[in-house]
């Protein structure tokens, strides 16, 4: 019944905290993740013009990103909010099930509702909505098979594939999972990783398994490939999935700049050796439908994360 209800507690949320808003003085101009609109400088609460609810979702989105609650004082700072329209957010929040209060630890997380949003949001199956066009698209300019892969552990995981008209049989269809370390799509996405969980995905030697003896065979090399993939822009597979065929792969990133998902275009190459081939052209295609693909998912709260490989910090 809460999840029935919850369109209504947002409306009653939003209606105490536009007169939230209406009291307070000196909120800046703010968009959801409480950066300014104008400046990308500014203190959520600078300006009184900014209505209340996107100061909700500064506050939302805050809970959101830390790993455990936070005191109000907390969310006041990071936000640079007044203590008093803080706490007035909070409480509003917390009345429509959006933020949890713990009174022990005087702290604030999120609330089921958020949750149930978010399981909202899951059965909509959003990225698979915003991608088919652009994948669809993609496949009519380059006239090769397109998917969108996400990672499933130490796994690349096939969500969508598009077609031209004389398609090729490949192996990488929908639901299928493959080595993460050997596509082009799971490297795209594992070049963007923090080192520490490059490493835990991938701890051992046992953990490169091979195909057709090409790729990655520990983890040292693979750290080296991620390295030159990144500064690249694109990841490269050559018969390290299926001999005779090869990929280009870009990553798509979240508002928060984090990697995603993966656009991937597959076509039919054949060389004894790997060749050294980056195929440029296609790749700068994927590039393009994956750059589109983030900005449909939504404005992004800080920049993508600076040029280092997942897997050279380790």
């Amino acid at each position: 019944m809460r999840a029935a209800a919850a369109p209504a507690q947002v409306g009653r949320a939003a209606g105490r905290a536009r007169a939230v808003g209406g009291r307070s003085r000196g909120a800046s101009r703010a968009g959801w993740s409480g950066i300014p609109d104008d400046a990308h400088n500014g203190a959520v609460g600078a300006s009184s013009d900014v209505p209340a609810l996107r100061r909700g979702l500064a506050v939302l989105r805050l809970l959101a990103s830390r790993p455990g609650p936070l005191s109000a004082a907390a969310v006041a700072r990071e936000l640079g909010l007044p203590r008093s329209t803080t706490y007035h957010l909070l409480a509003e929040l917390t009345e429509a099930g959006f933020a949890t209060h713990f009174p022990e630890e005087r702290r604030y997380g999120l609330g089921v509702a958020a949750f149930e949003l978010g399981s909202a949001y899951l059965r909509h199956d959003p990225l698979e909505r915003l991608a088919r066009p652009l994948l669809r698209r993609l496949v009519d300019v380059v006239g090769r098979t397109a998917h969108l892969g996400v990672l499933h552990g130490a796994e690349a995981l096939y969500l969508l594939r598009e077609q031209p008209r004389q398609p090729s049989t490949i192996v990488s269809d929908v639901g299928v999972r493959l080595p993460a370390h050997l596509t082009a799509s799971g490297r795209a996405l594992l070049a963007h990783l923090p080192a520490a969980q490059v490493r835990a995905l991938f701890p051992g030697v046992t953990s490169f398994v091979e195909r057709t003896g090409r790729g990655p065979r520990d983890l040292p090399a693979l750290r080296r490939l991620l390295a030159a993939e990144r500064r690249r822009g694109w990841a490269v597979e050559d018969g390290y999935v299926t001999a005779g065929f090869a990929s280009v792969a870009a990553p798509v990133f979240d508002h928060g700049g984090r990697p995603i998902a993966a656009i991937t275009v597959t076509f039919r190459h054949v060389c004894d050796d790997e060749c050294g081939e980056t195929w440029p052209d296609l790749a700068s295609e994927a590039r393009r439908a994956a750059d589109a693909l983030t900005d449909r998912i939504g404005p992004r709260t800080r920049e993508r994360p600076p040029a280092r490989a997942g897997g050279l910090d380790a």
